[in-house]
């Protein structure tokens, strides 16, 4: 099975993208053929900024591999060293109707936030279906708020196929139910884009600041709290067993403690988990030469693989 997946550079990872994304394609490399990019192409719909956009990639790579990406097993490379996926995100918007478009939720929602209205963020469906339609992916692990991009690739796929044969395989969205959204400070969808994230590399001070900020209730220091009702527990429930989780609910439910006493102990949790990763992603950082070499390794293998795709569409439109 090929599965392809990709995060975007814009900013210092967070928990959502963690528990949401990366700990499954962990996971899948040891089962699957797993494609992984770091999607800077993307990254430009909310930064411009090109040394910031530079030195972002370089952290999302020190960080993917503090995760416990293997370039051994997987195919891991820099969205931009693969230049086909911009010639067939050209190609694909041939045919793609700006009804489709138009209807993507993604778009309205980020409008919606305050994001510009740029025609990258408008097409930004037609990228993410060229990154998955140029490998040949078969399932492409998404949250719920992703699910409609990867069925615009499917509609994409199949006009292109009605017209020119079977190009390109038809993808399927892969969901966790459990983690498709992962809640951020604020009670919404953790995203950098909403400014509502906990930062996994942070330092200790910022990431104390950020548990700090989680919204909840105005209900008393002492009395009872509804665990399901409160984004603290929600969030620490991805840190914690069944067990874990359990102890966690009853101290809620019998009072007496604050929510101010249950985000010391997020913050505790957070800190112990990644605690080896941490480490880990900032001795990488200090080799700059080492995390280049590691993507251009897998850009030569990725490129193959594309190089090898976009001949049989030129033959089909005649470049």
């Amino acid at each position: 099975m090929r599965v392809l997946t990709g995060i975007q550079p814009s900013g210092d990872l967070h928990i959502g993208n963690y528990f949401g994304a990366i700990k499954q394609m962990i996971d899948t490399q040891n089962t699957s053929e797993m494609f992984i990019f770091i999607a800077n192409y993307h990254a430009m719909t909310s930064l411009q900024n090109g040394e910031k956009l530079k030195e972002n990639s370089l952290k999302a790579a020190a960080a993917f591999l503090s995760f416990g990406i293997d370039p051994q097993k997987s195919i891991f490379w820099l969205q931009s060293d693969v230049k086909e996926v911009m010639e067939l995100y050209w190609i694909l918007s041939q045919f793609t109707p700006m009804g489709l478009l138009e209807r993507a939720h993604s778009y309205k929602d980020k409008i919606a936030k305050g994001l510009s209205a740029s025609h990258g963020l408008f097409s930004y469906p037609v990228l993410m279906a060229a990154d998955i339609l140029l490998f040949d992916t078969q399932l492409v692990p998404v949250g719920k708020d992703q699910i409609q991009h990867v069925e615009i690739a499917r509609d994409i796929a199949l006009k292109v196929n009605n017209e020119w044969g079977e190009i390109f395989i038809l993808p399927e969205a892969k969901i966790n139910e459990e983690l498709a959204v992962i809640v951020g400070t604020d009670g919404s969808k953790m995203s950098k884009s909403y400014k509502n994230t906990i930062d996994i590399f942070s330092d200790d001070k910022t990431l104390k600041k950020q548990i700090s900020s989680i919204i909840t209730d105005s209900t008393a220091l002492g009395d009872p709290k509804n665990p399901e009702e409160c984004n603290v527990f929600k969030i620490a429930k991805l840190f914690l067993d069944d067990v874990g989780q359990e102890n966690l609910r009853n101290r809620y439910l019998k009072g007496g403690e604050g929510y101010g006493h249950f985000k010391m102990y997020l913050n505790e949790l957070v800190i112990d988990y990644f605690k080896e990763i941490r480490e880990k992603y900032n001795e990488l950082l200090n080799k700059p030469s080492y995390l280049k070499e590691i993507l251009d390794f897998g850009a030569s293998k990725a490129r193959k693989v594309a190089q090898e795709k976009m001949q049989k569409i030129y033959t089909k439109i005649g470049l």
